[in-house]
């Protein structure tokens, strides 16, 4: 392997050798690194939630892997307040808004809380996906006292601080208040409180209930004038400092964001180095992913796409594919994108088991380094069976309600790729198709571009096919029609698999097509030239 490799040649790999290294120019190389992701609680998690576990659960796999020990910790900010009723969660959620989604209860009433509710749900994906994390509820941290000796810092420089955000953002708020929020003793709201004094000797802050508008709407005060035992977890800080306040508290040494808190990143970097004396954690910022609008997914938006629905569809490697396959450029992503990701594990596969050669060392490290990250560095001794996920699809579309397993096991010994008992991971995918095909019929695919010669054997074909009722007489009519037109039959078969599964060769086409349906076939070839099916 060339020497200007690092690790498993991935962007991981990269990433967490500058984290080692800035580590040991800061004398902390000793120390566990820990990396760190927040966990939203106020809505439904979606990929780009999951994605922020994932990437930093990457790196501290990346940095164990260069000799390094490391933790991530998952930190659920259910300490916030509910800002507004998430998409699929009932309107009686209105009376709670204003108030830490931790004190809500869960209008499901499978929780303690709504926080831990959605907790849950994040929670859920990162178990199935494999991901270890030690687990921090931001509602706990503060009632222990996590964050004492932080927020006594913070508060004491409260003025330096404020200058920090105005210099930072041009906000003057925090010259005038507290960066922190209580929650008020009387009405139980967290973001309508106001805090205005710093009593040190008794631990406490003094406000006023003053109320506040959050996104659309204003969310009322009640008056209460109070004082918050910030020891007791009556309150916590501001967004604007609280990044810094658990970098420190809990010594992170890796965290990414996305674009859209940057500034807050820039202002927390600040208040933790000038103001807690701690050097911020290395940082990576990455791009979000976009629904087919080109708008962000977002749980506040709407337009959420859950780990659940992927996993619906697709492995849990096929998941962290597209988590770990880059960092860098906004994507556009719908569950119609699962089949091509789990192909593409495929792929990877065979470049791991050297089906696939390359004489690019780099490009070989990381296709292999890449692979071993989807299974999270405990890669599998020996190669699953392979079948485009395009096949099982139609397969499964064509088979009677509930028999789709038995039908598509049974058409895969046929076509030759089952020599023996299906494998877990065959299942698995098969279970995966099944559904999708429940769901969404058809496989979406790039179109096929197409000589004059190309287009003119396809269109005779769809002539032909409705003709033929034996796979033998089929199959020599479709060698046939590649020769009338002038085009080799390898070229031409392989054309007619990319139209009907997405891949380069599969079964045998005569015997597919009438398993498929003459009907069925000509619709898809129909699509594919750009006509009605």
């Amino acid at each position: 392997m060339a020497d200007d490799i690092i690790g498993k040649g991935t962007w991981l790999d990269k990433i967490a050798h500058e984290v080692l290294e800035r580590e040991r120019k800061l004398r902390r190389e000793n120390e566990t690194i820990r990396t760190e992701s927040g966990l939203g609680a106020s809505g439904i998690p979606h990929l780009g939630s999951l994605g922020d576990c994932t990437r930093a659960f990457g790196i501290k796999l990346a940095l164990e892997s260069q000799g390094q020990d490391a933790e991530y910790i998952a930190f659920s900010d259910d300490m916030d307040g509910l800002r507004k009723i998430p998409t699929g969660f009932p309107e009686s959620l209105t009376e709670h808004l204003g108030h830490p989604v931790s004190s809500i209860p869960d209008p499901f009433g499978c929780h303690p809380s709504y926080g831990d509710h959605v907790n849950y749900m994040l929670r859920d994906a990162l178990d199935k996906c494999g991901i270890e994390y030690r687990f921090y509820s931001a509602t706990e941290a503060y009632q222990r006292g996590l964050f004492n000796d932080q927020i006594e810092k913070i508060l004491a420089n409260a003025s330096r601080v404020g200058d920090i955000i105005k210099q930072e953002l041009g906000q003057e708020k925090y010259t005038e208040v507290l960066p922190y929020f209580p929650v008020c003793s009387s009405c139980g709201k967290i973001y309508t409180t106001r805090a205005y004094e710093f009593l040190p000797s008794a631990k406490k802050i003094l406000y006023t209930c003053e109320g506040v508008a959050l996104r659309d709407r204003k969310i009322p005060g009640c008056g209460n004038k109070g004082a918050a035992d910030y020891t007791k977890g009556e309150g916590k800080l501001s967004w604007k400092v609280e990044f810094a306040a658990r970098w420190d508290a809990l010594r992170i040494g890796f965290e990414a964001y996305g674009k859209d808190i940057a500034d807050s990143v820039k202002v927390n970097d600040r208040v933790c180095e000038e103001i807690l004396g701690y050097v911020p954690p290395y940082h990576v910022r990455y791009e979000m992913f976009l629904d087919e609008g080109g708008k962000k997914i977002s749980k506040s938006v709407g337009n959420v796409f859950t780990p659940q629905l992927w996993l619906k569809y697709g492995s849990a490697q096929s998941l962290l594919l597209l988590m770990y396959k880059r960092i860098v450029g906004a994507r556009v992503v719908k569950p119609q994108d699962v089949p091509s990701y789990v192909d593409e594990l495929d792929t990877l596969e065979d470049a791991y088991f050297g089906k696939k050669k390359t004489d690019d060392k780099k490009e070989l490290a990381k296709l292999r380094g890449l692979y071993e990250y989807t299974w999270l560095l405990r890669p599998p001794s020996d190669p699953d069976i392979h079948v485009p996920y395009a096949l099982l699809v139609n397969l499964a579309s064509v088979a009677s309600k509930d028999a789709e397993m038995e039908y598509t096991l049974a058409r895969l010994k046929k076509y030759g790729y089952l020599k023996d008992v299906p494998t877990s991971g065959l299942i698995r995918k098969i279970e995966g198709a099944i559904n999708y095909s429940r769901d969404f019929a058809a496989i979406e695919t790039e179109p096929i571009l197409l000589s004059n010669e190309e287009r003119s054997a396809v269109e005779e074909l769809i002539e032909r096919i409705p003709k033929e009722t034996d796979e033998n007489t089929l199959q020599n009519v479709i060698f046939g029609t590649a020769k009338k037109h002038g085009l080799t039959a390898a070229r031409f078969f392989r054309i007619l698999y990319m139209m009907l599964i997405g891949a380069p060769s599969g079964p045998r086409l005569g015997t597919y097509i009438l398993d498929l349906g003459r009907e069925q076939v000509v619709g898809v070839l129909k699509k594919e030239l750009g006509g009605p099916p």
